[in-house]
């Protein structure tokens, strides 16, 4: 049975508004997964399996993994739709301790680093235009360096956590509209490649010798590809949020991956239909280059401005689902009371966007250092999407007759798939960099004598 902390007296009463649609829920699904991924991993994945039939397949297993796992969070989402996501999933199936762990490496790690890594890359793209050639210039050598760059990054996160601060709803549309504008672009950016006069089908038959090829290849492939996949379970973090939540959730997932593998098998294939699969594996931007080929350098600022759109709008919906997670913890009485408050104009968890953007940009003035504390979490994110989705099992046990608006399809066998699709990865990613994935559950780890620390005090605040 799960611990229940009394909240204080001085508790807020305030909820956060439920503003958001299941059209804003599934532009928050599809405008966070697509981000710099789509337009830069095929050379990543030609280079480690060697053909476009050995990409695509890796494309499809990823987009059905993503699928099967959107299809098992849809339960937990429609079951327990209250902020968090899955802080609570973990909370309620393992235990306080085990949503805490959860809470304590993403709020801290994870999310702080993702925005900073998603600003940078933001910052990186813009720079490739000459009027803002400028961007990696030092404005400061010491007492720290700082560039436009890093300004600019900043800006970036303060106005979009400034956006989410004064109203969901204004954050809702701001995903709703630029989503939108996003999935014209990359339709546009389809229809130029196979239109391309010098375009060949026999691309599609071509092969890259240098390869590593092998099972090992195809999990480095298939890894490149869930991370371009990578963002579809966020939305659980504003359930509390969304009109419906027992209906519009489940939609959400389920369209909204769907849509994303979509698009990503139409950009990829119009890549390879312009380019032989030797240019895509040597290119560091093959969608660039490919429409480059087609329009000249036009075209190659065209894919550079889709790219730059789509991480400001994955910084949006990132910003915004992360900000629920310390809230939910804090409203439990777990960490800092103040992360818990709601602006009672705006109806936003207001502390936690601002120390979320705060520790963000904290890292983005260190930027030498934190790409390889972000990396620490890639083992850890693999380990919470298996335990989340494991809690399926869990419930469907221990609270048989709760109800359950949507059950996950194929169930047992869909969330044991990709249950033990996790667990391959997590060996694989953690093969690959044993370091990083040590260094990653040391950090988790830390997170126990915290949790046991809050625990001890709020219990006590709660019994005077």
């Amino acid at each position: 049975m799960n611990e229940v902390v009394p909240r204080s007296r001085g508790s807020s009463p305030l909820e956060l508004a439920r503003d958001l649609t299941v059209s804003h829920a599934a532009a928050i699904v599809i405008g966070t997964i697509i981000g710099s991924g789509i337009f830069l991993v095929p050379a990543e994945m030609m280079q480690a399996v060697g053909s476009a039939e050995m990409v695509y397949l890796a494309w499809i297993v990823g987009g059905l993994l993503s699928f099967f796992g959107a299809l098992s969070y849809a339960e937990l989402a429609a079951m327990k739709p209250q902020a968090g996501g899955e802080y609570v999933y973990m909370r309620d199936g393992y235990g306080p301790l085990g949503g805490f762990l959860y809470a304590w490496t993403y709020f801290l790690v994870a999310k702080p680093g993702s925005m900073a890594t998603i600003a940078t890359g933001l910052v990186r793209i813009l720079g490739t235009f000459a009027p803002l050639a400028f961007l990696p210039r030092p404005i400061l050598l010491r007492p720290v360096f700082l560039t436009w760059g890093q300004v600019f990054a900043i800006a970036a996160v303060v106005l979009i956590s400034f956006i989410n601060y004064i109203g969901v709803r204004r954050a809702g549309a701001f995903q709703l509209f630029f989503t939108l504008l996003k999935i014209a672009i990359i339709l546009a950016i389809v229809g130029v490649g196979f239109a391309y006069a010098g375009g060949n089908a026999g691309n599609f038959a071509s092969h890259y010798l240098g390869a590593r090829g092998g099972f090992a290849g195809f999990m480095l492939a298939l890894i490149a590809a869930l991370w371009a996949y990578d963002g579809w379970n966020l939305v659980t973090t504003v359930a509390a949020e969304i009109r419906n939540p027992q209906r519009s959730l489940p939609v959400a997932l389920i369209a909204g991956v769907a849509t994303v593998a979509a698009l990503y098998m139409l950009v990829n294939a119009a890549v390879q239909y312009v380019m032989p699969a030797a240019a895509v594996a040597a290119s560091p931007r093959p969608a660039s280059e490919a429409m480059a080929r087609a329009l000249g350098m036009a075209g190659a600022a065209i894919v550079s401005a889709g790219m730059a759109l789509s991480m400001l709008v994955t910084l949006n919906g990132s910003t915004m689902t992360g900000a629920r997670v310390p809230f939910a913890v804090a409203r439990d009485g777990y960490f800092f009371r103040a992360l818990a408050q709601v602006h009672p104009r705006f109806r936003t968890p207001s502390t936690a966007l601002i120390v979320q953007g705060a520790l963000a940009v904290a890292l983005l003035l260190f930027a030498g250092s934190f790409q390889q504390l972000f990396s620490l979490t890639l083992f850890a994110e693999w380990l919470f999407y298996m335990l989340v989705t494991g809690t399926v099992f869990i419930f469907r046990r221990r609270e048989p007759s709760a109800e359950r608006p949507y059950r996950v399809w194929g169930y047992p066998l869909v969330p044991a798939l990709f249950i033990a699709a996790s667990a391959v990865l997590l060996y694989y990613s953690f093969v690959e960099n044993v370091r990083n994935s040590l260094v990653g559950t040391v950090v988790i780890l830390a997170g126990i004598p915290v949790f046991y620390l809050f625990r001890r005090t709020n219990t006590g605040a709660a019994a005077r």
